[in-house]
């Protein structure tokens, strides 16, 4: 099995990007928070790869951490969860949020990930509950913060998408307050 790949970016194409390793592409799927990190085309990427067998195709899914590659491989392991559903729901949410999400059983969050609806969501709530508890203790404080979670809540209230309104808070200073922290995260937007 392929566990890594290192080599050029030679191109990017959401959700496909190709890694020129020595003379020979490798097509690799990515989900969008690894796309969004790679770096430019021509430079070197380094990916942490997944690589599935099946009778008409051999895929290779990448990952810029080895929390978002566990994590698909648990999102695997869930019945009717497929390799292009996990990375949708990677796609959508960080690893964090998805733990925090799990944790608290929050399926109205899931739901907003395309192609998960209730059902779905309530399945990956009760079998990734315990499967992901380890992860727990490796998740930021961002996920876990009340206050933080509502400042998150506000701005996505007020028309920003979930990952514009988590990448705002992560600048935040950790003790701030809620009205604060919305003030200064508008300000940084």
């Amino acid at each position: 099995m392929i566990g890594r790949i290192k080599g050029q970016l030679a191109e990017s194409n959401p959700p496909h990007i190709l890694v020129d390793v020595h003379g020979v592409g490798y097509e690799i799927d990515v989900p969008m928070s690894t796309f969004y990190n790679l770096p430019s085309i021509g430079s070197e990427v380094t990916l942490l790869t997944h690589m599935v067998v099946r009778e008409d195709a051999q895929l290779l899914y990448g990952f810029l951490t080895a929390e978002e590659r566990e994590t698909f491989r648990q999102l695997l392991k869930v019945s009717g969860i497929g390799a292009r559903t996990a990375l949708s729901i990677l796609s959508g949410l960080s690893v964090p949020d998805l733990v925090n999400a799990v944790a608290m059983q929050q399926a109205s969050l899931l739901t907003r990930v395309p192609g998960i609806g209730k059902k779905t969501a309530e399945r990956l709530i009760l079998e990734l509950k315990d499967k992901l508890t380890g992860t727990l203790s490796t998740v930021s404080t961002v996920a876990q913060n009340s206050a933080t979670s509502d400042i998150i809540n506000a701005l996505i209230g007020l028309g920003y998408s979930e990952r514009e309104a988590t990448m705002a808070v992560k600048k935040l200073p950790e003790d701030i307050s809620v009205s604060d922290g919305i003030r200064m995260a508008l300000q940084n937007m």
